[in-house]
């Protein structure tokens, strides 16, 4: 990917972003990361109509959050190491690393523990976002050929 220093500094600023995110939620005691998790579902239940009952803290929905926040940080990560050259399994390395001190900090939290699944999820979070960032930079660069070189 081409590096120009506008393109680092965004990079950059938006991980740092994603980290702030990522980290600050998992600073949030267990009663209030809950809260959040029941404040989205009756969103959601708003949005799409009522869902079972029986589902405790709306699990599917906290761990498609850590799913996503952790897309968004593969790709960014992704992007970064690209502009500077290495290898782009760096970035899982240093995605995979983010999830292991993103559970190791609710060690520290009141009413929230680690989680071995968790890290997983946020992994699988990381290969997605870089597959995803991976395949976007192919769709663009294609269209950008075929706009420069149009067939007769």
């Amino acid at each position: 990917m081409i590096r120009t220093d506008k393109r680092m500094r965004l990079c950059t600023a938006l991980l740092i972003c994603n980290l702030i995110f990522i980290w600050g939620n998992s600073l949030l005691p267990g009663s209030l990361s809950g809260a959040i998790s029941d404040w989205v579902k009756r969103i959601l239940e708003t949005l799409f109509g009522s869902t079972s009952e029986d589902t405790p803290g709306f699990f599917p929905i906290r761990k498609l959050a850590h799913f996503t926040e952790f897309a968004c940080l593969g790709a960014l990560l992704c992007w970064r190491v690209s502009m500077l050259g290495r290898p782009k399994a760096l970035a899982f390395c240093l995605g995979a690393a983010v999830a292991c001190v993103d559970e190791s900090i609710q060690i520290f939290v009141p009413d929230r523990g680690p989680g071995i699944r968790d890290v997983a999820i946020d992994c699988g979070g990381v290969l997605t976002g870089m597959i995803a960032l991976y395949f976007g930079y192919l769709y663009f660069q294609r269209k950008r050929i075929k706009e420069t070189f149009p067939e007769d």
